[in-house]
C-alpha cells in the first residue's frame, strides 16, 4: 500500500525500517525511533536515595511475585471482572503516559517511527517482549490497524501462577497499555483485543487492534475503560462501514442527546465517578466545584439520573443568566398581579422541580438578597411566590455549582457563609482537562464521531501534527473547548479526509508556536506544534544564549551541541542545576548524567570543543 506506512516484523524489529510518508518512499533518517541503547540512556538508578528515573519519571522495582499477589487479593475482594477492569485502566495510563514522555523525549521523530518506539520501551520495563506480526500506521489520514505477538508476559506468568491455565485471556493490564499508548499516538480510540494468551494454553499471545467503530460488540471491551457503569459504553458508534471510514452517518433512532454522553478513563475522571457513585443514591446537597468547560451540568444531571429521583423532573438554572431583579421570581414563582406584567401566576423552578432535582449553576453570582432567601428554601424546605401569602413546601434535592472559589467570596463579604455550608455536604471537584489529559484520545474520538454525524461528514481521524497539538494544549476553556475545536475541524476538514492543525485553531488560540528538536546531524530544526498557552519551549530560550546554532556554515557536532547547550542552560541558572535542567526540559538527574558523561569523555561542559 503505497499511501500507508508499513513496517514489517523484520523492519521494525532492528529499529529503522521502511518510515514512510503518503507519496515518498526513502527511508527517512530523521523519523528513526529511538533505538533500545537511547532508551537504556533515558534510565537512571539512584541506589544511593532510593530512586530510579525513566525519561525523567521517578520509577519503582517490584517483584512479578507480588504484582502477582495484588492481582490474586483483588480478584478475591473485588470479582474477576472489577479486576480486570481496574488493571485495564492502570495500564491504559502507564501507555498513554510513556507515549507523552516519548513525545517529549524526543519530539523530532515521526510519528509511525515513534509508535514503533513503544514495544522497546514496554520491554525495557519488564513487561513483555513484543513481536510485531504488521501494522499499518497512515499518519496523514490517522488510520491505524496492527497485530502484534507478545513473548514472556510477565502478566501471565504470575496470573498461571495462582490461577493455573484458562479458557480467558489474562493480560489485562497489558492490553490497557497497549491502547492507551497507541491511542495517545493515533488520536482515535484504538482498541486491542488479545485472541491468543498463554493463560489459555497458547505458545504465546497475539493482539489485533484496530478503531474503535470498527469493531463488532465494542461495548465489552470499553466496560473494562470504565470505572463505573454510567460512564458511556456505546459513545464510539457501531462498526464502520469501510475500512478507512471513522465516522458514520447517524441510524435511524440514535440518541440525540448523545453529545452529553460521559467520557473518561483518567485516575482524576474515575475518582469524580466514584464520589458520584457514592453520593447519588443519598438526599444530600452537592456542590460541583471546578472551572468553566469542565462539564459540571453533565455530572449534575448524571447524578439525578443515577439517584432514587431518576424519574422526576431534572431542572437546571444558569443563576449568571437571569437579571438580578428577575432571579427571585425565576426560582420560587410569582402571584398574579405581583408587579406591573405579571398577568397570570406562574411556578417557578423549585416547583417545577418537584420531588426530582434542581441545579443551580454559577451559584457564586447570586445577589445577597436572593442567596438570604434561597438559604431559607433549603433550611425549612419551603417557598413563597412573589407577591403570594401562602408557604408552599417544596421537596426538591438541590445540587449547585460554581467556578469560583466560594471561601474567598466569603472573605470578600460577596457570598454567605451560612449558605455556604448549606451547600458544601457534599463537595465534588471535577478536575481541569490539562489535568486528565489521559482521557482527550478518547474525547476526540467521540466527538469526532458526533460531530462527523451531526453534521453529515466523513472523515478518517487527525493527522500526526493535529493530534500532536491538541494533546499537548493547555485547554483554557477545558472540555468545552476541545468539544468546539473538533466541531470546527469536522467542518473545515475535507471529505473523506483528516483534520489538520490549520483546521483547529483559528480564532487566536495560541497553540501553533513553532518550536525547536534536535535532527540525527546535530543541528537544530524548526517544527510546527503545540506549545499551549504558556510561552516559548525550552529549545526557543536557549536559542536566544547560543547565537549562530542555525547556522548552516557551522560544523555542529551532536555532542559539542549537547555540551553548548547544557553549559548555556547552567550559566542563564547561575549554577542552579534544578533550573537548568528546567529550562533544557530535563529532569535534574538526567542533566547530572548527561554532564557527567561529558566530564569523563574529558570535554568540560562550558566547552563546545574545536
Amino acid at each position: 500500500m503505497a499511501n500507508v506506512q508499513q513496517v514489517s516484523l523484520a523492519e521494525m524489529a532492528r529499529g529503522g525500517g521502511k518510515i514512510l510518508n503518503r507519496g515518498d518512499s526513502a527511508h527517512m533518517n530523521a523519523g528513526a525511533p529511538p533505538t533500545l541503547d537511547d532508551l537504556m540512556q533515558s534510565l537512571q538508578f539512584s541506589p544511593g536515595d532510593g530512586r530510579i528515573w525513566l525519561n525523567g519519571q521517578r520509577m519503582q522495582l517490584l517483584h512479578t511475585s507480588s504484582l502477582g499477589n495484588l492481582r490474586h487479593e483483588l480478584m478475591e475482594s473485588l470479582g474477576i471482572e472489577k479486576t480486570r477492569g481496574l488493571l485495564t485502566r492502570v495500564g491504559y495510563s502507564a501507555g498513554v503516559r510513556d507515549a507523552q514522555l516519548l513525545r517529549e523525549r524526543w519530539p523530532g521523530a515521526e510519528p509511525a517511527a515513534l509508535f514503533a518506539a513503544g514495544p522497546r520501551m514496554h520491554a525495557l520495563e519488564g513487561a513483555v517482549k513484543v513481536e510485531p506480526v504488521h501494522f499499518e500506521f497512515d499518519v496523514e489520514r490517522g488510520t491505524y490497524h496492527g497485530e502484534f505477538l507478545w513473548h514472556h508476559s510477565s502478566e501471565d506468568e504470575a496470573h498461571i501462577a495462582h490461577f493455573g491455565i484458562g479458557t480467558e485471556p489474562a493480560c489485562w493490564m497489558q492490553t490497557g497499555y497497549a491502547i492507551g499508548y497507541t491511542s495517545a499516538l493515533v488520536g482515535r480510540l484504538i482498541i486491542y483485543r488479545e485472541v491468543e494468551c498463554q493463560s489459555m494454553g497458547h505458545r504465546h499471545c497475539r493482539l489485533v487492534g484496530k478503531p474503535a467503530d470498527e469493531w463488532d460488540d465494542v461495548e465489552e471491551d470499553l466496560s473494562y475503560l470504565n470505572a463505573e457503569e454510567f460512564v458511556s459504553t456505546n459513545a464510539y458508534g457501531q462498526r464502520a462501514t469501510s475500512k478507512n471510514t471513522a465516522v458514520l452517518f447517524p441510524a435511524a433512532g440514535d440518541d440525540a442527546d448523545q453529545e452529553r454522553q460521559m467520557v473518561g478513563v483518567s485516575s482524576a475522571f474515575n475518582a469524580a465517578c466514584h464520589m458520584l457513585r457514592r453520593v447519588a443514591p443519598t438526599e444530600a446537597t452537592v456542590l460541583f466545584t471546578g472551572e468553566s468547560g469542565v462539564g459540571k451540568e453533565m455530572f449534575a444531571s448524571m447524578l439525578h439520573q443515577i439517584s432514587r429521583r431518576s424519574q422526576r423532573p431534572f431542572v437546571a438554572v444558569n443563576c449568571a443568566a437571569i437579571p438580578e431583579t428577575l432571579i427571585e421570581s425565576e426560582l420560587f414563582g410569582v402571584e398574579r398581579g405581583a408587579f406591573t406584567g405579571a398577568s397570570e401566576s406562574r411556578p417557578g423552578r423549585f416547583e417545577r422541580a418537584a420531588g426530582g432535582t434542581l441545579f443551580l449553576d454559577e451559584i457564586g453570582t447570586l445577589s445577597m438578597v436572593a442567596q438570604g432567601k434561597l438559604l431559607r428554601a433549603l433550611q425549612e424546605g419551603e417557598i413563597e411566590r412573589v407577591g403570594g401569602v401562602r408557604t408552599l413546601r417544596v421537596n426538591v434535592r438541590v445540587v449547585a455549582a460554581t467556578n469560583v472559589n466560594l471561601r474567598e467570596e466569603i472573605r470578600q463579604g460577596r457570598f454567605r457563609e451560612d449558605l455556604f455550608f448549606r451547600l458544601n455536604v457534599f463537595p465534588i471537584h471535577l478536575p481541569p482537562l490539562r489535568d486528565r489529559r489521559e482521557d482527550i484520545p478518547l474525547l476526540m474520538s467521540y466527538f469526532l464521531r458526533h460531530y462527523g454525524q451531526k453534521h453529515q461528514r466523513r472523515l478518517t481521524g487527525f493527522t500526526a501534527r493535529a493530534v500532536d497539538a491538541l494533546l499537548n494544549y493547555a485547554f483554557p476553556g477545558n472540555i468545552r473547548e476541545l468539544q468546539n475545536l473538533v466541531e470546527r475541524g469536522t467542518i473545515y476538514a475535507d471529505e473523506d479526509g483528516p483534520i489538520d492543525l490549520p483546521h483547529l485553531f483559528t480564532s487566536g488560540e495560541e497553540a501553533e508556536q513553532s518550536y525547536f528538536s534536535l535532527s540525527v546531524t546535530g543541528r537544530l530544526q524548526q517544527r510546527d506544534g503545540a506549545q499551549g498557552a504558556g510561552g516559548a519551549s525550552p529549545g526557543r530560550q536557549l536559542l536566544d544564549l547560543v547565537p549562530g546554532m542555525l547556522n548552516p556554515g557551522g560544523a555542529w557536532s551532536l555532542d559539542q551541541l549537547e555540551q553548548t547547550l547544557i553549559a548555556a542552560a547552567v550559566e542563564q541558572a547561575g549554577g542552579n542545576l534544578s533550573a537548568a535542567a528546567r529550562l533544557l526540559g530535563l529532569s535534574r538527574p538526567t542533566l547530572a548524567y548527561r554532564m557527567r558523561k561529558i566530564h569523563e569523555a574529558g570535554a568540560p561542559p562550558d566547552s563546545p570543543g574545536e
